[in-house]
């Protein structure tokens, strides 16, 4: 399969653990224009990755960004690991711990039980650590400069949310979810509701909609492919 990035690609890209979407819609729009000698190119991503996260971004180029929308709005799936008996500001381990608890009385069926208040239609307040723009600055600049904000909570679906494997402190586990989905915040919610704490350490998308992380290229084989097809 050729290339043909003015008229428009889907590209499956296996993010790196810790860049940003946008750094690798950058690396990207840069690496084509340079190779192509063109100097633009429309490039954009279909859902947002935190820097701590990896796996599958879906990139378009050209014509095929008029598709990102339809692409945002597919489930995702996440494998992901949290620990518990502890808090951070930006639910995840970006941010020291600010408060520990006991994790004595945690038990693989009580996280259980806890677990299925998560699975459907539900509520969740966005991590101010976040993208979000409010009043048109971004959530986390606002929490870096230790200004109060109160984010709106918001519905989400979670379709699928299965513990894995736990050895205390850490739990493995699986989610499936709609768009806007803020597995940060699922997992420091599930930690409030068994009394407890808890904050993301480690998270990949594996798959959206029916797209799948095994076929994702990762982005050194992937230039590599582009500089054989225009024999640079």
């Amino acid at each position: 399969m050729n290339f043909n990035f003015p008229e428009g690609e889907v590209l499956l890209m296996d993010k790196p653990l810790g860049w940003t979407s946008f750094d690798v819609v950058n690396h990207i729009r840069s690496f084509l224009c340079k190779v192509y000698k063109i100097k633009k190119l429309k490039v954009g991503h279909a859902g947002t990755l935190d820097p701590m996260a990896t796996g599958l971004l879906i990139i378009c180029t050209g014509k095929m960004t008029k598709q990102i929308d339809s692409f945002q709005g597919m489930p995702k799936v996440y494998v992901g690991q949290m620990q518990l008996g502890a808090t951070t500001p930006s639910f995840d381990k970006e941010t020291k711990p600010d408060h520990q608890f006991d994790i004595s009385g945690l038990t693989e069926d009580l996280l259980l039980d806890a677990s299925r208040k998560f699975v459907g239609e539900i509520e969740q307040i966005p991590p101010l650590y976040s993208a979000i723009k409010i009043k048109g600055e971004r959530a986390y600049k606002l929490a870096r400069r230790k200004e109060g904000v109160a984010l709106k909570a918001r519905k989400v679906t979670v379709y699928e949310f299965s513990l894995l494997n736990y050895k205390p402190p850490v739990l493995d586990f699986y989610v499936k979810c709609s768009k806007g989905t803020y597995i940060r915040s699922l997992v420091r919610d599930f930690g409030k509701s068994v009394h407890n704490g808890a904050y993301l350490t480690a998270l990949k998308r594996t798959q959206i909609g029916d797209y799948s992380l095994n076929t994702a290229w990762e982005l050194e084989s992937f230039k590599a492919e582009v500089l054989r097809q225009t024999g640079c």
